[in-house]
């Protein structure tokens, strides 16, 4: 299936009209700095004194700001979460829902894009350390449950719990080919996409009716109360006429 390239932000301007970037505050150098030392190195070892450093702050200044590495690279993430929700989508209300989606995640990407060699340190972390992963993993379904929200799917109860943790896993594994695709038009990357897309979406129905089946059982369960409590009745009545 063709697919066109990932929409443009709203808030790109042209060359010609751009104005001088707004000093960053001290949290949004935390975090830039966060991001340049893993381009640079590895996740375990960067240490808290050399990201205080890089930022321009104290060590005071840091702890006050974020609990962790992780808690830095959480902000992160939730600031490519609302760069990617201030996006205006209202043009892809009447695209199917597989369309919609890969845009979002497309739109994600784009977001990434400065931050590539960041994602591929973290990557390379996660392989070697379990527990990273976990945490990871956590973070990312997080997000997913907004790109869900974005695209117009249900994120909400075990079914969207299901979704997110699933969208979660598809875009871990679209990111491996993403942080080597060299391709300014990003081909590779989106035919994983599309590809992890449809998988996703054949898996998804069959979570759904997984889903349905406990739905379905609570339903009945009421039902089936209710019938023992009237054999019960019939067995007093019959009780007591004897």
């Amino acid at each position: 299936m063709a697919r066109r390239p990932a929409r443009k932000s709203a808030r790109s301007a042209p060359a010609n009209s751009a104005t001088p970037a707004a000093p960053l505050g001290e949290r949004e150098r935390i975090v830039a700095a966060f991001l340049s030392l893993l381009a640079e190195k590895p996740l375990e070892r960067i240490g808290l004194s050399e990201i205080a450093a890089q930022a321009g702050v104290s060590l005071a200044q840091l702890r006050a700001a974020f609990s962790s590495s992780l808690s830095i690279l959480a902000a992160h993430l939730k600031e490519v979460d609302r760069a990617v929700l201030a996006e205006d989508l209202s043009d892809m209300a009447e695209e199917p829902v597989r369309e919609r989606l890969f845009d979002v995640l497309m739109r994600r990407l784009e977001v990434l894009a400065p931050h590539r060699q960041a994602v591929r340190s973290l990557m390379r972390s996660a392989r070697r350390n379990p527990p990273l992963t976990l945490a990871l993993n956590g973070l990312a379904v997080r997000s997913q449950k907004w790109m869900l929200a974005a695209a117009g799917i249900g994120a909400s109860g075990p079914r969207g719990a299901l979704r997110a943790q699933g969208l979660a896993i598809l875009f871990a594994d679209v990111l491996r080919t993403w942080v080597r695709d060299d391709d300014p038009g990003l081909a590779r990357t989106m035919a994983a996409l599309d590809r992890a897309l449809a998988r996703g979406q054949r898996l998804s129905g069959f979570l759904d009716d997984l889903c349905y089946i406990p739905s379905r059982l609570c339903r009945l369960r009421p039902r089936r109360r209710r019938d023992t409590n009237d054999l019960d009745d019939s067995e007093d009545s019959v009780a007591a006429e004897a």
